[in-house]
């Protein structure tokens, strides 16, 4: 099956899963054009993709899959290569994504929306590429200029409090931490807790895409303020995917596809040579 070209991409999360995105947000204008798309890839078989529009140009399309709840026998891994191979052959060139996380920072409460800026990866899941020889450089792992609209976007829905910055400590799941753990990872500065911004964000990277995501505390980390509820939990993913999934959409129909925001120019030819045969 050919990829088609399109400039914009949406990696769905827990905040949109209990909802079918686009169309239940019965936005005007909105075209859904292919759905259940599966490409091959190096990786094996992609995700199910689905594409939506408002327009006809490349920069009105959008290509979206779930990245939550992976197929059975599908790594984290090479799921992740699956979804930015796709998005690299498609040329994309911005990409979205969103999800549920644990708060670190004892101010944090569920429903808060935190938009990223910066990360710690404390996951296992190293060395995740698409095989360029390129240099990544982190300084700006989250695009501004994306980031900037998302925190506009979100203050209009009925979420929580809205933060413009954070540090995301990435782990791998599928557990939640243990209080010694959060202890430990508060200590490192880190805000928010989660298993799904590494290692989108290199591959983002990789490809030459910019990339920021909107990420909702859906409860409170182990040994903070209270022991977390799991049906406030359940009632966040189920009530709120509306609203989550309005700032997504919102945000995708603001994105300047040519704003000079930085991120392109923070990939390098790599200086490493092989010395040998």
């Amino acid at each position: 099956m050919q990829i088609p070209h399109v400039k914009l991409g949406f990696i769905g999360g827990s905040g949109t899963l209990s909802m079918n995105f686009p169309e239940d947000l019965n936005a005007p204008n909105i075209e859904i054009i292919a759905q259940e798309l599966i490409f091959d890839t190096p990786y094996g078989e992609s995700p199910p993709f689905k594409i939506f529009a408002w327009g006809n140009t490349p920069e009105e399309k959008v290509l979206t899959c779930s990245m939550h709840g992976w197929r059975s026998g599908v790594s984290r891994r090479d799921g992740s290569l699956q979804v930015f191979w796709v998005f690299k052959k498609a040329g994309v060139k911005k990409i979205i994504s969103e999800g549920g996380v644990g708060s670190l920072n004892y101010l944090l409460d569920p429903r808060d929306v935190v938009i990223v800026d910066d990360y710690i990866d404390f996951s296992m899941r190293k060395d995740v590429g698409l095989g360029t020889p390129q240099l990544l450089i982190m300084r700006q792992a989250l695009c501004p200029s994306i980031r900037e609209i998302l925190v506009d976007e979100a203050k209009k829905v009925p979420l929580g409090r809205v933060f413009s910055r954070g540090v995301y400590v990435v782990t791998d799941g599928r557990h939640f931490e243990s209080p010694a753990e959060v202890a430990m990872l508060r200590q490192w500065n880190g805000d928010v807790v989660g298993q799904s911004l590494c290692p989108e964000v290199y591959l983002a990277r990789e490809i030459g895409a910019c990339y920021a995501g909107l990420y909702t505390v859906v409860n409170y980390g182990e040994g903070l303020v209270k022991d977390w509820d799991h049906e406030e939990l359940s009632d966040i993913f189920h009530n709120d995917a509306i609203h989550v999934g309005r700032v997504i959409l919102n945000t995708l129909k603001n994105i300047n596809i040519d704003s000079d925001c930085g991120c392109k120019d923070l990939v390098k030819h790599t200086l490493l040579k092989k010395v040998y045969k």
